[in-house]
């Protein structure tokens, strides 16, 4: 039996073929083993804040990226404000990667500065930036809190909703 040349040459390419298939189905056996980037983790889905459920999560978090400890001394708040010295508006130096902001439904974004009132709405806990240290604010005194307002953090007095301190432009 004669084979022709091109003939050989498409069962080597088969041949191949499998055996590169077989060593892939291999590696990823083994990352799923030590679990590695194959192990795809299904985690729960849960419900949103309105009510709605949302679809679960099917990648684990990133490895290798510890979350930052808080710096000795971050929880030690000044008893009162020194107003002289947080009364001012400025850009950032370093601004921050972080996720999309997704302020209230209705509202636009309109730059504050300090003397201003925050409308409450923004007050909520999920506008509070309670680890400011991340994202290079300074401690806030007792009583304020730092509140992201789309690309802005905002320093306010949480009694009446003024702002104290804006740091423009903190967020991308």
């Amino acid at each position: 039996m004669v084979i022709s040349f091109g003939r050989k040459a498409h069962i080597a390419a088969t041949i191949l073929a499998l055996g590169l298939g077989a060593q892939t189905v291999a590696a990823d056996a083994q990352q799923r083993r030590e679990g590695g980037a194959g192990n795809m983790s299904i985690q729960r889905g849960g419900e949103g804040r309105d009510g709605g459920s949302f679809a679960a999560e099917r990648y684990r978090e990133p490895r290798g990226y510890a979350r930052p400890a808080q710096p000795a001394g971050a929880e030690i708040r000044p008893q009162s404000p020194d107003r002289a010295y947080l009364s001012h508006n400025f850009t950032a130096d370093r601004p921050v990667h972080v996720g999309p902001y997704h302020g209230p439904q209705g509202w636009q974004y309109r730059r504050f500065r300090s003397g201003q009132l925050l409308p409450a709405i923004f007050w909520a806990p999920e506008y509070r930036l309670l680890d400011y240290w991340l994202f290079g604010l300074d401690i806030p005194p007792v009583g304020y809190e730092w509140i992201r307002y789309g690309p802005d953090a905002l320093l306010i007095d949480l009694d009446t909703g003024q702002i104290v301190q804006v740091v423009y432009g903190n967020f991308l």
